[in-house]
């Protein structure tokens, strides 16, 4: 395990890529603050970890400002300054055309993807610039989406590529304050959300096809590499996906 003294939130950390990336920190030696919605799955990635100790449990639902709010306060009381966050909490509508799609569900996944991810860099970025020594580095979880849309993916498309102007955005105004941050686009990884894609899923070109998936601890080296650049360094954007799944040419 390497030892630093750096402080990280993960939004998510109860499963998939988030509980991999927290997980991943963890050994790296960070102080990591698990967030989700639901208390037992943080519970279960913290006692998964190999230095549970190091893990700061707050349910938190992005989607709320003043929860978002507080979690940020419980970060600051508990670790002192934060060095990064990986905004990482998502969800995902299973594929509808745009005309069956109700505004609820928009509003459903516009809420969690884009204004959580916003609440999150916000909360983060005023502890990051206010804190002594000041700065830190924030990653957004975009998606292959972010470039390419899947079938029927209206929401989560939109959301994604979002992300990236929020990504564009927040690197920019961050340099006055020593503020890094990057987006890393997966794809296929193999999570619940994806499981699916082994069974077959539509295509551009209205065939069904099995797509191939990439274990979870690629993506989890790949933000760890993210992280531990020093802030005068800073990956913009990183691809990272099952190498045979249909995203170059995809169309």
């Amino acid at each position: 395990m390497v030892t630093h003294n750096k402080n990280a939130v993960v939004t998510g950390a109860g499963s998939g890529i988030g509980k991999a990336v927290a997980l991943a920190l963890l050994r790296d030696g960070y102080r990591v603050a698990l967030a989700g919605r639901r208390h037992d799955p943080l519970e279960r990635t913290a006692a998964e970890s190999a230095n549970p100790a190091q893990a700061l449990i707050v349910p938190a639902d992005v989607r709320d400002a003043d929860a978002v709010h507080a979690l940020f306060a419980r970060i600051k009381e508990g670790f002192g300054r934060l060095d990064l966050l990986f905004n990482n909490a998502g969800i995902f509508v299973p594929g509808i055309e745009i005309d069956e799609l109700s505004v609820a569900q928009w509003k459903a996944m516009v809420d969690t993807n884009l204004t959580g991810s916003f609440l999150c860099a916000r909360e983060a970025f005023h502890l990051m610039k206010t804190q002594n020594p000041r700065g830190g580095r924030i990653i957004n979880n975009g998606s292959i989406s972010a470039h390419a849309p899947r079938p029927n993916s209206v929401p989560y498309t939109a959301t994604k590529h979002a992300i990236t102007g929020l990504t564009k955005a927040i690197s920019l105004d961050g340099r006055s304050y020593d503020i890094a941050c990057g987006q890393i686009d997966i794809g296929n990884a193999d999570t619940g959300m994806a499981a699916g894609f082994a069974k077959g899923v539509p295509q551009a070109n209205g065939q069904m096809a099995v797509e191939p998936l990439m274990d979870l601890t690629h993506v989890a080296s790949a933000v760890l590499y993210m992280a531990g650049l020093p802030l005068e360094a800073n990956v913009q954007f990183m691809t990272i996906m099952a190498t045979k799944m249909p995203f170059i040419g995809r169309g």
